[in-house]
Parts: C-alpha cells; structure tokens; sequence
C-alpha cells in the first residue's frame, strides 16, 4: 500500500482528514481520543495488543525495538487502570516506538507531555494496572468496533484516529461484517 502523507511536524497539518479524502476504505475509530505525547500526530504500521485491565504485554512489546511502529493497545475503553505511564511512554520513545494509541486510559500526564512521540487514549486514571499476564498480541483484534491487524496502517492527529487496511486484507468494521 503507498500513503503518500507525509508527517511535516506543521501543527496546521491535517492528516487524518487528507488521509480520508485519498482512502474511501479508511475506516475512523470512535472517541474521542486525547493526545497525552509530545507529538501532534502519527501515521505508520501498528502492533496490536489486546487486554482486559492488564498491561503485561503492554510493558513486554515497548522495551521491545519499536521499528518505528505504533503500539495500538485495545483495553476494551475501560478506564479502570493505566495502560501506559511515563515510564512506559519512555522505553517507547527510547526503544524506536512512534507513538501508542490506547482504547482506555494512562497515566503520569505531566511525565507524558515530555515524552517526544504521540500518546493517544481515552482517559486519564491514576491506578496502574494489574500484572496477571493475560491478553493477545499480533492476533487481529477488535479496536472499538473495527478489525485491525499487525501492520494496517493508523494515523492519529486532533482531527482523530483512522486505520487503513494493508495489503491483502480488508479491515472490518464489526457491524454484522466478518474479519
């Protein structure tokens, strides 16, 4: 797949929306979700993690080398605990990570806007999570009512959160449509 938009760093950038005018198949996700990073926006391939109030494999995938990707991380929308914190959103930024786009909430908001990459969630909670070691990582999931899998692509800006579907497969919104 070519995506021609490029990230100038221009705060007047629109990227989700010219994204949408190119890409009839971009699918927008539900939110509102805020921006907690230091960057305006991101755009590129995602990982996907799925969990319910349990960050373990959060924790695991960003001391990982991040290959410039964006860690999307559906916790079902609850905002029970904290996905991500500062130190989290540190080893992201350290470990290559471009940004992390939570369905649910972070924390250490304050230790957040230092952090140079984009940190898009729902809320803000205090409580850290749980460590019980469940979720699924690399497996298609269903983040807030769309089918995304390794390696579609997202984009997030103020405008929002959208998800293009690689190559080879078409990304489902779960409204009686299949994966």
């Amino acid at each position: 797949m070519q995506i021609t938009i490029k990230l100038t760093g221009d705060p007047g950038q629109t990227l989700t929306a010219d994204l949408c005018d190119e890409h009839e198949d971009a699918h927008v996700i539900s939110g509102p979700f805020i921006n907690y990073g230091d960057r305006p926006a991101c755009m590129g391939p995602v990982d996907v993690i799925s969990t319910d109030d349990d960050n373990s494999l959060v924790s695991a995938a960003l001391k990982e080398a991040g290959d410039n990707r964006i860690l999307l991380v559906d916790n079902g929308g609850s905002t029970a605990c904290a996905m991500v914190g500062g130190d989290l959103a540190r080893h992201a930024h350290d470990n290559g990570w471009q940004g992390i786009i939570v369905n649910g909430a972070v924390r250490d908001v304050v230790e957040l806007r230092d952090v140079p990459i984009a940190i898009f969630a729902l809320a803000t909670c205090p409580r850290k999570s749980r460590k019980r070691g469940i979720g699924v990582r690399g497996e298609p999931i269903d983040f807030a009512g769309t089918t995304v899998r390794r390696d579609d692509v997202v984009a997030a800006d103020p405008d929002g959160v959208i998800i293009i579907s690689a190559a080879g497969h078409e990304t489902a919104r779960n409204e009686g449509a299949k994966p």
